[in-house]
């Protein structure tokens, strides 16, 4: 079974992503890291074709490091990430720089480049129980999942989240926001959009045990539908 959670930043995905994955059994697919990946391998060569980066980059995705926190989904603390190698080299930290997030907003609006990691992301997915995460795994990378949900909340929630985990201004991660979902809703190839048939679910005042006691139900109802 697939459960595909798309939303924009902010809104808890991979918190909810990871956390419901572990409830349920399922492995976990963080596609926001792929992107980072090619956004870091970007800065470090600039001028170079994005799509051929991409293309080529060899992206391995492990078991969490860090603390997830316990708390609601907006809570400060050290939320865990996904172990990500790339050509080999641990890049789990570096690709959460605020640098390399602004970068990966960029890259993904790359037609060349969103091809060749869907077509990653869709090996990934090919067998087995999953929760993949994104922005446009229930419209585009996997259509066909099971369960398709949309997490969203409000403009100041998702910033106040966002400012929470990297010790910033929530002002200034506001404006931010806002032109980064400007981006990610009016790129031409895959914009940011709740799947046909996507649950929409407002997050904001949800603790993250809400959130994944929702999904799962939804999981365990989808599942026994089929």
């Amino acid at each position: 079974m697939l459960v595909a959670i798309d939303g924009p930043a902010g809104a808890g995905k991979s918190t909810v992503a990871r956390a419901l994955a572990e409830r349920l059994g399922f492995t976990y697919l963080d596609s926001g890291a792929m992107y980072r990946c090619v956004a870091l391998l970007s800065l470090a060569a600039p001028g170079a074709s994005l799509a051929g980066l991409a293309g080529a980059a060899r992206i391995e995705l492990g078991a969490d490091v860090g603390e997830r926190s316990a708390a609601g989904t907006g809570s400060a603390g050290a939320p865990a990430h996904t172990r990500v190698l790339l050509d080999g080299r641990d890049v789990s930290e570096e690709i959460r720089t605020p640098e390399v997030s602004e970068a990966a907003s960029r890259v993904a609006a790359d037609p060349g480049v969103r091809e060749a990691l869907v077509a990653k992301q869709r090996e990934l997915i090919a067998g087995g129980d999953l929760v993949a995460e994104g922005r446009d795994i229930g419209t585009v990378v996997a259509p066909e999942a099971e369960l398709k949900v949309f997490l969203t909340a409000s403009p100041a929630e998702r910033a106040r989240r966002r400012a929470s985990e990297l010790g910033t201004d929530p002002d200034t991660v506001l404006a931010e926001q806002t032109l980064r979902d400007e981006r990610d809703m009016t790129r031409e190839h895959s914009p940011l959009a709740a799947a046909p048939g996507a649950v929409v679910l407002d997050t904001s005042g949800l603790t993250v045990e809400e959130v994944v006691e929702r999904i799962a139900a939804l999981a365990r109802a989808a599942s026994a539908s089929v």
